[in-house]
């Protein structure tokens, strides 16, 4: 069914001509009759399926059609998301879509310096997407008011309840107008979410595209188990392919030394954690998402949220803690009817845990004792990538040399002389000044 029959208007659909968007996904074609009509909706459905357009319409759409004032600091339109990430995605999903209907829309999360959101709330905004933690924050400080909201979104209900939001997301909910238009949308309506449901939406339609377990048609998963010896072997066979791909680790520090560990062995990879400033985080993306980097190695902050067309491959580096991010990990691939496969890599004493977290997640993939030169590999990952020459080492030079592990004199990179005594440091901490201090 295409947009156009189901009520978007015109000039939003001529966005998504131009985008190469042309008919409605489930999620889309059974909410937007409803969402469009002004109707409060709970969407079910599970990662990949659609959700960010299927309420991005309706808010641009009626919100341009209600007209009216943009009020500083009196956005007309809020969407809550619980990552850095997907709020960034869903903007992207949204601002052109504003554009074309004269609207104004701008991001508020943390991580970041608020100036610049302070600075759009004040030249006014109409939609507003936002992490709870740094809305909250602007709105003690009197940055903005959610008094003049008309259209509420709540995108990945289920997320903000595992990271522990739901008391400050009811805060932001209880502070907009009761007689607004209200969308949630979440994969499941565990953990509080039927909490939020019941208190805030109004005669309130539930369409459920899927259950977050349900199969997806075009994903394919395997199960690799490996010595310990051949695990590293095997995840650079794993990275070494022409497509996208994503390998998820469990802790930061994975992440960062997989990336380098890659980039040294001729497979340029960029990591994605939570220990990377925003505009480093901005930076790998885009180059991942343009295809400068094939390969982004990331933790979970990457699970939900991050958006790239044909991701071809998705591997779990360690099997996740639980089902839910095996899921959503998974989601990252075979998205909006492309197809994918999916690897967990398992060592011979990760066995038990590993099959039972796959039972818990509905996914039938019997293991497969495998090296990095097996056949099912070779497979898979199909042709190599060519390699491609590290970035060269930094030339020996009088700074290199200054921060040489042993060194007792020479100029730091403060440029300070750093060969002074015991007492000479000691003076100066008791002075009040601060000692430069190597590496």
């Amino acid at each position: 069914m295409t947009f156009a029959a189901l009520g978007v208007p015109a000039p939003l659909v001529d966005v998504l001509q131009a985008e190469g968007k042309t008919t409605a996904f489930d999620i889309q074609r059974h909410t937007l009759p409803d969402t469009l009509s002004g109707r409060d909706v709970l969407g079910r459905g599970k990662t990949g399926s659609g959700k960010t357009l299927a309420f991005s319409l309706p808010l641009v759409a009626r919100l341009a059609a209600a007209g009216g004032s943009r009020a500083s600091r009196r956005p007309r339109g809020l969407v809550l998301a619980p990552t850095r990430e997907l709020a960034t995605q869903i903007h992207g999903v949204i601002e052109p879509l504003a554009a074309a209907s004269g609207l104004r829309t701008t991001t508020i999360f943390g991580g970041v310096s608020q100036a610049r959101q302070v600075s759009a709330l004040r030249d006014g905004v109409d939609i507003v997407i936002a992490c709870p933690g740094r809305l909250q924050d602007l709105l003690h400080q009197g940055a903005l008011t959610l008094d003049g909201v008309e259209i509420t979104v709540l995108d990945e209900a289920d997320h903000m309840a595992d990271l522990g939001f739901l008391p400050v997301v009811t805060r932001l909910l209880t502070a907009t107008p009761a007689g607004g238009q209200r969308m949630f949308f979440s994969a499941t309506l565990d953990n509080g979410v039927d909490v939020l449901v019941r208190r805030f939406l109004r005669n309130e339609l539930l369409h459920s595209v899927d259950e977050a377990t349900s199969p997806v048609a075009d994903m394919t998963h395997h199960v690799f188990e490996v010595a310990a010896e051949e695990k590293k072997p095997l995840v650079k066979a794993l990275a070494s392919g022409t497509g996208r791909r994503i390998l998820f680790t469990r802790t930061k520090h994975q992440a960062k030394k997989l990336a380098k560990q890659l980039t040294a062995q001729g497979v340029p990879a960029v990591d994605l954690h939570g220990n990377l400033s925003q505009n480093q985080r901005d930076r790998n993306l885009a180059s991942f998402g343009s295809g400068d980097v094939r390969v982004l190695v990331a933790t979970d902050v990457a699970a939900r949220g991050v958006h790239v067309d044909s991701v071809e491959l998705v591997v779990h580096v360690d099997p996740p803690a639980e089902h839910k991010a095996y899921l959503h990990r998974s989601g990252r691939t075979a998205r909006a009817g492309s197809s994918g496969d999916v690897v967990t890599v398992m060592l011979p004493e990760q066995r038990r845990d590993t099959l039972a977290l796959l039972r818990r997640a509905a996914i039938d993939a019997a293991p497969a004792a495998v090296s990095s030169t097996s056949q099912q590999v070779s497979q898979l990952v199909g042709e190599p990538a060519p390699y491609v020459a590290p970035p060269a080492a930094p030339a020996a030079g009088s700074t290199q040399r200054a921060n040489t592990p042993g060194r007792r004199s020479g100029r730091g990179r403060s440029g300070r002389n750093r060969s002074s005594s015991a007492g000479e440091r000691s003076g100066r901490r008791r002075s009040g000044r601060r000692t430069p201090v190597a590496g």
